[in-house]
């Protein structure tokens, strides 16, 4: 368990440990033995800092020693809490022996870098503890930026080269079963807190790796958060909430970053305790609060091509799972089909997410979808299909500047010909930009009176007789 160490005339008894994953994880198998990164390369004709490199080579030299001691056949047999606290005590001893006049700051700055590279993911621990963070793009080794605030920076992070990019990459897939390599270079996958992780590789991609995060919060937002972000108004909010005690179909439309997983996650805390809630996704991200939930999630292909499990088998699997409702995190393909038949057949409350711009053009892309997983149905058959099961689109946007708004509510009333009607709600009317560069207007009420409402009053949700009236409800 223990070995002892002798350096420049010190000796310390410290104990051969294995490397692991994260603190609140199981061990996992370690890193193979890499350096640490240096820092970000710095702007070309700009002197190198003789103090940074110097830390950098510090740093390299003490992570060295710590893999070259560490014992492989302990992995399981250590808490992961207990084996951070020694191996920390480990590498304060390989920083006194190998500099003892090392500044306290800068000490504990390596400790944690050290601790980070053996334990997490390296370069991207200091940026996953900023909560303010929405977005991490990592463009090649060297290229990292961050959406913070709503607009794009670089960070002050970098990988050693691709290789080691690659080992974090690595590591992340692994933990959810997932793999990425030549043969497979594209990969979708998710840290241990729910933020969505995508990833594509050499040779698909030319300048080295790019690893994409979106940032979920340990704590997700809630509907006190979006009304203080002014995502919606009190009263959308109103008409939100009956409609998922009432069981309306909702789809929520928008484009990417514009908060439609976030917005499906706020709604879906309206749902009854009691209620078998069955959620489908490519990369688990959901984060329902019920107590009766099961969650599904697509198999890519192994090595060999086989052992895919796609969206349309979990689907098909979950109507014979006695579902009261049925979530899919977003529909791409031949699988919309049987979300809406699933909506047309008993399972009344279910909710999708679709890439579109309007919510017109959320049941256009519906429409192409299934057309192009060669599900070859008449167009009018196909609408009729759509209009009897959405009730409710719920259009969700990322403005100029950065604030995401739901930027429409719209109802599904019917066909007229071969014409799905449908009859906006709510809107939101951008009038602007401010002198930030930040985009800002109003929320109105069209005046329109949904035709659901006999639907909501046998549910018990009573709303205000004025809800509807035709008005300005806030600006911002």
């Amino acid at each position: 368990m223990f070995r002892t160490l002798s350096r420049n005339g010190l000796t310390a008894r410290t104990p051969s440990l294995p490397t692991a994953e994260r603190p609140d994880e199981p061990p996992a198998a370690p890193a193979p033995p890499t350096e640490p990164p240096p820092a970000r390369p710095r702007d070309a004709g700009r002197e190198p800092d003789p103090a940074a490199a110097k830390f950098e080579t510090l740093k390299r030299r003490i992570h060295s020693q710590l893999v070259d001691r560490l014992d492989l056949n302990r992995v399981n047999e250590m808490d992961p809490a207990t084996l951070r606290t020694e191996i920390r005590g480990v590498v304060e001893h390989l920083c006194e022996a190998e500099d003892p006049l090392l500044p306290r700051a800068d000490r504990l700055r390596l400790i944690e870098e050290i601790l980070d590279e053996t334990f997490g993911l390296g370069p991207l621990e200091l940026l996953l503890k900023d909560d303010k963070i929405g977005d991490i793009m990592i463009n090649g080794p060297h290229n990292v930026f961050i959406e913070k605030n709503g607009r794009i920076q670089r960070a002050d992070v970098s990988f050693r080269d691709n290789e080691h990019l690659l080992q974090i990459i690595d590591r992340i897939v692994s933990r959810v079963g997932r793999r990425v390599d030549e043969t497979s270079p594209m990969v979708d996958a998710r840290l241990p807190n729910g933020s969505r992780v995508n990833a594509i590789i050499p040779p698909i991609a030319l300048d080295g790796a790019v690893l994409t995060i979106r940032m979920f919060g340990s704590k997700p937002l809630n509907k006190d958060d979006l009304l203080r972000f002014k995502a919606f108004t009190p009263e959308m909010l109103l008409l939100l909430e009956a409609a998922m005690k009432a069981r309306l179909n909702i789809i929520i439309s928008g484009g990417t970053g514009s908060g439609k997983t976030t917005l499906l996650n706020t709604l879906s805390s309206f749902i009854q305790n009691d209620h078998r809630i069955i959620t489908i996704e490519d990369a688990a991200e959901l984060q329902l609060q019920q107590e009766h939930v099961v969650r599904l999630e697509t198999r890519p292909p192994n090595i060999e091509g086989r052992g895919a499990i796609t969206a349309t088998d979990l689907v098909k699997n979950a109507l014979r799972m006695r579902p009261d409702r049925i979530i899919i995190g977003e529909c791409r393909g031949a699988e919309t089909l049987d979300m809406i038949q699933a909506m047309n057949t008993g399972h009344e409350g279910s909710m999708t997410t679709v890439h579109a711009n309007t919510p017109r053009d959320a049941l256009s892309r519906l429409e192409t979808m299934i057309s192009m997983a060669g599900l070859e149905l008449p167009i009018r058959a196909l609408r009729n299909q759509f209009a009897s099961a959405v009730d409710l689109i719920i259009q969700a946007s990322r403005l100029q500047g950065g604030p995401r708004k739901v930027t429409s509510i719209t109802e599904v009333v019917g066909m007229e010909g071969d014409t799905i009607i449908m009859q906006e709600i709510f809107a939101y009317r951008q009038l602007g930009v401010d002198a930030n560069g930040r985009a800002f207007g109003e929320f109105i009420a069209t005046g329109i009176r949904p035709t659901f409402m006999d639907r909501l009053e046998y549910a018990g949700c009573s709303l205000p007789a004025d809800l509807f009236r035709q008005r300005v409800l806030l600006k911002d």
